[in-house]
């Protein structure tokens, strides 16, 4: 599924390297590998958060203009309009990682100065176990370089095709840490705007990265930007109507179903998008009878198209979602320091093995210019 407004790129990515802190002098010290402790109220650890969150996004560094020296390209993990995502491996540390390579003039014809600048500083600024975040940046004369750590496991929607549909012990156990990622993220003040199972990448444990923020945005109250997935939009961008949190919930319901049905709700409709656009602002679908009914509960109650109606936009915001029936026996520490075995391990033989990404040509080697492009444009990034 293409997204709105521009081709993103995936961040094709896997923590490599356990708590490690980046290239650049990243003060985190939150990682995706380090314990969290379960005696501390939930609450009080996403503030901590909050504060770490705040220290990197106020204090946003300068990229050096060494492009990726010192790296060996090692394979092609992925490729758009705006450039491609290859594997790289660090030759003085011996560090793989995967790195979003940008095309500056690409990214100035269509528009999209901010919106990368903002995905850099989102990646730069986030740390939580079940996202992707920024090793480094770099640049040069005609490139933007954003170094991610390598998820070797490929996307849970490469997974989920092959098996169609999972059950719904399955289902929880991906859908609890993608919620446990859009809280985080909103405890920022993010809202994320792309949410689909392309998107979510799975580690060499078997447990899920959040990728792809180039939709990304920090939003204090309100926000009118037409962006998303078509068959994940919520009524109120289709609409035009300001929006907040909400659409991120709206999304997170349609990924249940789709998890568990095999097909997302309004799919049937997708080859008139238009049709598809009145279905889903009629909030107009069909639920599996197979669906047990705490899933249908917390389905129904996700996509509701009345604001006033929908869980996570009332008056216990996103904590109706956490403590509904469906969640019932979810151990969210748990989760967060990965005490339990995944339901699904990826095969990776290596830190080069790149069979869980679709195989690309080699690309043809990368334009150099003589002078510094755009350089007004990209002088902060």
């Amino acid at each position: 599924m293409k997204t709105i407004e521009l081709q993103r790129i995936k961040s094709m990515s896997i923590s490599h390297e356990k708590g490690r802190q980046s290239q650049q002098g990243d003060s985190h010290n939150i990682t995706a590998e380090k314990l969290f402790n379960p005696s501390i109220e939930y609450d009080d650890l996403l503030l901590k958060l909050k504060e770490e969150f705040n220290k990197v996004w106020d204090t946003a560094k300068t990229s050096p203009d060494n492009g990726l020296e010192g790296f060996d390209e090692l394979a092609t993990l992925g490729a758009g309009s705006f450039g491609r995502v290859i594997l790289v491996k660090n030759r003085q540390t011996g560090n793989y990682y995967a790195v979003k390579i940008l095309i500056k003039d690409q990214i100035v014809k269509t528009k999209q100065v901010t919106h990368v600048h903002t995905e850099k500083r989102v990646l730069s600024s986030i740390r939580f176990p079940f996202l992707i975040h920024l090793e480094f940046s770099s640049k040069d004369f005609d490139y933007l370089y954003l170094g991610l750590p390598f998820i070797n496991g490929g996307e849970l929607f490469t997974y989920h095709r092959k098996v169609r549909k999972f059950n719904e012990k399955q289902a929880r156990f991906y859908a609890s840490q993608v919620y446990m990622g859009l809280e985080y993220l909103h405890g920022m003040s993010l809202l994320y705007r792309d949410l689909k199972p392309e998107n979510i990448l799975i580690d060499s444990k078997g447990y899920i990265k959040i990728t792809d923020f180039g939709f990304a945005k920090k939003v204090e109250t309100r926000t009118m930007t037409l962006c998303g997935t078509p068959e994940y939009l919520a009524p109120e961008i289709i609409q035009s109507k300001p929006y907040g949190t909400s659409v991120d919930w709206w999304s997170y319901g349609i990924l249940l179903y789709e998890l568990v049905a095999g097909n997302s709700p309004f799919s049937p409709h997708n080859k008139d998008v238009m049709m598809m656009y009145t279905k889903i602002c009629d909030g107009e679908y069909k639920m599996p009878t197979f669906f047990s009914a705490p899933l249908k509960d917390l389905i129904d109650n996700l996509l509701q198209v009345d604001l006033s109606k929908r869980f996570g936009n009332l008056v216990n915001g996103n904590k109706d979602i956490k403590n509904h029936a469906w969640f019932k026996n979810v151990d969210w520490y748990g989760l967060l320091n990965q005490d339990f075995a995944a339901p699904f391990i990826p095969r990776v033989t290596n830190m080069e093995d790149v069979s869980n990404f679709d195989r690309f040509p080699d690309p043809k080697p990368l334009h150099r210019s003589k002078t510094n492009r755009h350089a007004d444009l990209f002088v902060d990034f």
